[in-house]
């Protein structure tokens, strides 16, 4: 586990983009006092700064200081241009924050519910005056005594699981590496794919985006899942096929699906408004539910992400060793 070691009686670390007045005043109320802050584009030079607290630093903001032995990425994830970077300055460790743990979780539960219970097209139905849809035979589902897979078993996932198993839905789980101990208790490694999607009603995507998971669900995969799958992704629109996934939702091959994640993204601020999410027109099925990647916005988001940052600096300047630590070679 990485560690920091005090140079003197203070720790210095640079924040590249700091927060509001009002959050980097929580933020440093936060702090154990030996705790340095400095803000701002440019790094000081001449400083023993050991900690770089930056979501896509540039090459130079290494060179600037090479005391620097530590980079905080301030929310979950490693964005690729950073990785790239980073290849240069193997000394680096790097950590980041699972602040949005709740929220994204809790979006995933908000999507798993609106398709399930076909919330959207009651709601536009009764808006325009049409009860015929509570006269009609139901297709909502229930998810009680359903079955789960879970692929990917971090922070997210583990709140997902324990806010399914609390609905009476048997939960399975992929992650990386699980012990045989895991793997009794229903947490099973990526060659179990293909033997767990024919029993998943409930398919819940919340694993990172490595060269590994990208396409990892093909139309393969997907013909594999019964015919009422409802299909999460949280995680990053490329890990799912697009194709695939448009033919087997337009065809009803599976019940429906709720994607917060998408294959195209406004570019500048003026194409925000005008901006298809994908290449196949997923607006206009009826068993999609749509959020623009809002999953780990909340109201109180940038509160827990200062004091998820707090929580590795203090354990920094303790000398303890530092949570969430991003391996490289694996991408997260």
């Amino acid at each position: 586990n990485h560690q920091i070691t005090c140079t003197g009686s203070l720790m210095r670390a640079h924040f590249l983009y700091p927060p509001s007045d009002e959050y980097q005043a929580h933020l440093e109320s936060l702090l154990e006092k030996k705790i340095q802050l400095s803000y701002g584009e440019e790094i000081p030079a001449g400083e023993d700064i050991q900690i770089l607290v930056a979501g896509r630093p540039k090459a130079h903001h290494f060179e600037a200081n090479p005391t620097i032995d530590t980079l905080i990425i301030p929310w979950a994830g490693l964005p690729p241009e950073t990785a790239e970077v980073l290849k240069s300055f193997p000394q680096i460790k790097v950590h980041n924050i699972h602040h949005n743990a709740a929220p994204a979780a809790e979006l995933a539960m908000a999507l798993l519910f609106a398709v399930a219970k076909e919330i959207l097209t009651h709601d536009q139905t009764l808006r325009a005056g049409d009860w015929s849809m509570r006269y009609r035979e139901s297709n909502s589902q229930l998810l009680a005594g359903r079955t789960a897979l879970m692929l990917g078993y971090g922070e997210i996932g583990k709140l997902i699981k324990r806010y399914l198993t609390a609905l009476g839905v048997e939960v399975h789980a992929i992650k990386r590496s699980a012990s045989e101990t895991e793997q009794k208790g229903a947490i099973f490694p990526p060659s179990a794919l293909k033997d767990l999607l024919p029993m998943a009603e409930i398919l819940i995507l919340a694993l990172p985006l490595t060269p590994d998971t990208e396409g990892l669900i093909s139309k393969k995969e997907l013909d594999l899942l019964p015919s009422n799958a409802i299909l999460i992704n949280i995680s990053r629109a490329v890990i799912v096929d697009q194709e695939a996934l448009y033919i087997a939702l337009k065809e009803k091959r599976i019940y429906g699906a709720g994607l917060d994640v998408w294959y195209n993204y406004p570019q500048t601020k003026e194409e925000r408004s005008k901006t298809s999410p994908a290449n196949y027109p997923f607006h206009e099925l009826d068993n999609v539910v749509m959020s623009p990647h809002r999953g780990g916005k909340v109201d109180a988001t940038e509160t827990m992400r200062v004091e998820g940052v707090a929580d590795l600096l203090n354990a920094a300047a303790a000398g303890k060793p530092i949570p969430n630590p991003v391996d490289l070679k694996s991408g997260y």
